[in-house]
Formats: structure tokens, sequence, C-alpha cells
């Protein structure tokens, strides 16, 4: 498990980034290294975003362990 912990950990990495790069630059990088709209930066796209939705379900999970008090 903790090889598919650091699989999604480097995907929602690479994500932010390509975004940042797109957000910053308009530089798609996924697009540059595997050709827009190619099977590869489709199939790069699907693990990123499924890896974000592991990564919300991890965070998610974590809440109840969070200790609540008077601040």
């Amino acid at each position: 498990m903790k090889a598919v912990k650091w699989i999604a950990t480097l995907l929602v990495v690479i994500g932010a980034i390509n975004w940042g790069l797109v957000g910053a630059f308009n530089f798609n990088l996924v697009d540059a290294l595997f050709g827009a709209g190619s099977t590869l930066s489709t199939i790069i796209y699907i693990l990123v975003g499924l890896s974000g939705l592991w990564a919300i379900t991890k965070l998610l999970g974590k809440k109840s362990q969070i200790p609540s008090g008077n601040i």
C-alpha cells in the first residue's frame, strides 16, 4: 500500500505543478511532453484526477483525528 500512496501523492504534485504552469505561463507540461489530446495525456489526466480524489478521502479521513477544543 505504501507504493500506491507514494504514486498517488506524486501524481497530485505533478497535477499541481502542471496547473501552476498553466495559470502562470499558459504552458501545459503534460501536453508538451506527451502531445495535446494524446491517449497518454488522457491517461495521465485521469490518474491525476483519481489521485486527487484519493487525497481528498485521506484528508477527510484524518478530520476526525483533529482534537477539538476551545480556542
